[in-house]
């Protein structure tokens, strides 16, 4: 049995996720109308969710932190690893 995990949490935020959306279709240069666009090509839906999330990143992200660790695959090895932490808003 699959599940879609594609819903909003609340039913009313649907009006500001597509504004949302809108903007986001603005920002990279592509004509989003109301409704049903599947005449979008893979590449320009893409770029609308990936400048959806470019823009969320960017209030979310608050905390950077990084540090070096012994490789736990090769003996006398370092790698670095970095943490990213966020808060949501």
């Amino acid at each position: 049995m699959s599940t879609n995990s594609n819903q909003l949490v609340n039913p009313q935020a649907r009006e500001a996720m597509d504004r949302f959306k809108m903007e986001a279709a603005n920002e990279v240069g592509v004509n989003l109308k109301q409704g049903y666009n599947g005449d979008l090509t893979s590449r320009q839906a893409g770029s609308i969710g990936g400048q959806m999330v470019k823009n969320v990143l960017t209030v979310r992200l608050t905390k950077k932190a990084s540090f070096e660790r012994e490789n736990r695959i090769v003996d006398g090895h370092k790698q670095t690893v970095r943490y990213i932490a966020g808060i949501a808003i």
